[in-house]
C-alpha cells in the first residue's frame, strides 16, 4: 500500500482526499469530505484530530450512522467475505477469522445481545485486541448505559481511524 506524505495529503483535491482518507471511517466518506476544509494539516496527529473533531461536532444522528456503518465482529458480512478490506484485515489480526464453532457461536450471541440492548453494533479496535479480550469486553460493556456505549464506540472508532491513518500516511 502506498504511503502518503503530509505535503502530498495537503495538495490533494477534495475528491482525491476523500478517496484516500474516506475509508479511514467505515462507509462514512462525509467525514473526510468535511475535514478536507481544515487543510493544511501539520502532521499525522493534526490530520487525525481534524477527522475526529469532524465526528465530535456532527449531530447525534450522524454519529449514530457512523457507528451503525461498522459490521458485527465475525458476523454475517465477515462470514460471507463482504467486509471492507480494512475491516477484514483488522478482524483477521484479532484472530476472528479462526474461531472455533463454540467461539463463533458465543461471539454471534454476544453481538445479538449487545445490538438488542443498544441498537447499534459492538465496536472495539480489533487490532488492539484478541478474541479473548474482545469477548471479555462484551461481558463488561453490556452493563454500561447507552450513553456510555455511544461514547465508548466513538472512542474505539477513533483508535481504528488512527491505526488506519498510520497505514496510509508516512510519519
Amino acid at each position: 500500500m502506498r504511503k502518503w506524505t503530509i505535503p502530498e495529503i495537503n495538495s490533494l483535491s477534495r475528491d482525491e482526499f476523500v478517496g484516500i482518507a474516506g475509508p479511514v471511517f467505515e462507509h462514512s466518506p462525509w467525514i473526510a469530505e468535511l475535514a478536507w476544509r481544515q487543510r493544511p494539516f501539520m502532521n499525522l496527529k493534526h490530520l487525525h484530530r481534524a477527522l475526529c473533531e469532524t465526528v465530535e461536532t456532527a449531530d447525534g444522528e450522524k454519529q449514530l450512522a457512523l457507528i451503525r456503518a461498522h459490521p458485527d465482529l465475525a458476523g454475517r458480512l465477515a462470514l460471507a467475505g463482504k467486509l471492507t478490506q480494512e475491516s477484514a484485515n483488522e478482524q483477521s489480526r484479532a484472530g476472528l477469522d479462526q474461531l472455533s464453532p463454540e467461539e463463533l457461536g458465543r461471539l454471534q450471541r454476544s453481538n445479538a445481545v449487545y445490538k438488542g440492548r443498544f441498537d447499534f453494533p459492538f465496536i472495539i479496535c480489533a487490532r488492539l485486541n484478541d478474541k479473548q479480550s474482545i469477548l471479555a469486553a462484551f461481558e463488561r460493556r453490556l452493563h454500561n448505559s447507552r450513553e456510555q456505549e455511544l461514547k465508548t464506540a466513538l472512542e474505539e472508532i477513533f483508535k481504528i481511524a488512527k491505526l488506519r491513518l498510520q497505514d496510509l500516511v508516512a510519519h
